[in-house]
């Protein structure tokens, strides 16, 4: 009995200091040097307008009007864009349910942005990213939508292209990735222009 207990007493301290260093002061360290050296990115990368949040920079919004920029279909949800339910759609790529959804989707983008039947259409236009909420769409993408939203604004193509461009996001730390456009901000600078 004396081993037992000379053998549960220092399991026990070992307990008890790793939960408090592990469980208590690390994650208050870490929380604290994220509040203090990463402010904006510890607090959700919220986006504000007039004192008000209006969404985050790093959860897509369903945008469907002509004059805006429209995300990736999102797969988070029944109707999509639902951030409590953030996933993609788990359809294999033999899934005819897959196909037949994303042929729908090319023909809904090649009209609503007048596209020839030939014009290459990129896979962020009419597939959903794995969490279903991906802010970003890639740069052909944005470019392809272009001339709706100048048509819909009354703007030149030219301006919304600057934009564009003025908005894109370089590959993550110039390796990883693909030039994108967040498509929250974007369509905020559209907003600003009118």
């Amino acid at each position: 009995m004396k081993t037992f207990i000379a053998t549960l007493r220092p399991a026990c301290i070992s307990l008890f200091l790793l939960t408090l260093l592990l469980g208590i002061i690390y994650p208050l360290v870490m929380w604290g040097i994220g509040d203090l050296f990463f402010q904006h990115q510890a607090n959700g990368s919220l986006i504000l307008r007039e004192n008000k949040v209006i969404g985050s920079s790093l959860i897509a919004q369903n945008f469907i009007t002509p004059q805006y920029f429209h995300p990736r279909p999102s797969a988070a949800g029944d109707q999509g864009f639902d951030a409590a339910n953030s996933s993609g759609s788990n359809l294999g790529p033999t899934s005819q349910k897959l196909d037949t959804a994303i042929r729908e989707r090319i023909l809904q983008y090649q009209t609503e942005n007048s596209l020839a039947p030939e014009t290459k259409i990129p896979a962020d236009a009419v597939t959903s990213s794995g969490s279903g909420l991906d802010p970003h769409i890639s740069l052909q993408n944005a470019l392809l939508q272009a001339s709706r939203i100048a048509k819909a604004r009354n703007l030149t193509i030219e301006q919304i292209q600057a934009l564009i461009k003025k908005h894109t996001l370089t590959r993550s730390l110039f390796l990883f990735g693909e030039p994108r456009v967040n498509v929250l901000e974007l369509n905020l600078a559209l907003d600003s222009l009118n």
